[in-house]
């Protein structure tokens, strides 16, 4: 959906989550149909972790998918700490990690605390980092760099335990 908005210039409201799940679905067939293989770990970022997320349980079921990967979780809409959007969550069974920064205005570290979620999943706290997990350095000393190396070896040693 946010391809409009830098083709054209102007922003859309993001479609719903479950709107979109069929098309998660069909893209992770359409992989499976084009000859990949192996483990597969779905995710996205902000609302595409989401949407993988509602849909992550009946692919692992089936086989199709080892675990989620989701960046910057939506929790809550921005300043709307008592729309949760983690029912789902409670009982998820597919193994997931989650990365967030600790200033998300989508869920802080002191509100994701208190969430009823699956022991299933691991939530990684960047330090500082902002929605897009962006810290500032002059603040926190991180840089983003910093924490794409956290990311990058987190999602390694990670994968390779859900794999195996």
């Amino acid at each position: 959906h946010n391809m409009a908005a830098r083709r054209y210039g102007h922003r859309k409201p993001p479609p719903r989550a479950e709107t979109v799940n069929p098309e998660y679905i069909k893209a992770i067939a359409d992989l499976r149909a084009k000859g990949v293989t192996g483990p597969l770990v779905i995710g996205g970022k902000s609302m595409g972790g989401r949407v993988a997320s509602m849909v992550a349980d009946e692919m692992f079921a089936k086989g199709e998918i080892s675990g989620l990967l989701c960046l910057g979780y939506p929790f809550h809409p921005p300043a709307k700490p008592d729309q949760l959007r983690t029912k789902h969550l409670a009982d998820l069974k597919t193994p997931t990690l989650i990365f967030q920064g600790t200033r998300d205005e989508f869920g802080t570290r002191d509100e994701v605390a208190t969430y009823d979620l699956s022991d299933r999943i691991e939530v990684i706290w960047l330090e500082d980092g902002d929605h897009d997990l962006k810290p500032r350095k002059s603040v926190s000393g991180f840089s983003t760099a910093d924490h794409l190396k956290t990311l990058a070896g987190t999602v390694k040693a990670w994968s390779g335990r859900i794999a195996s």
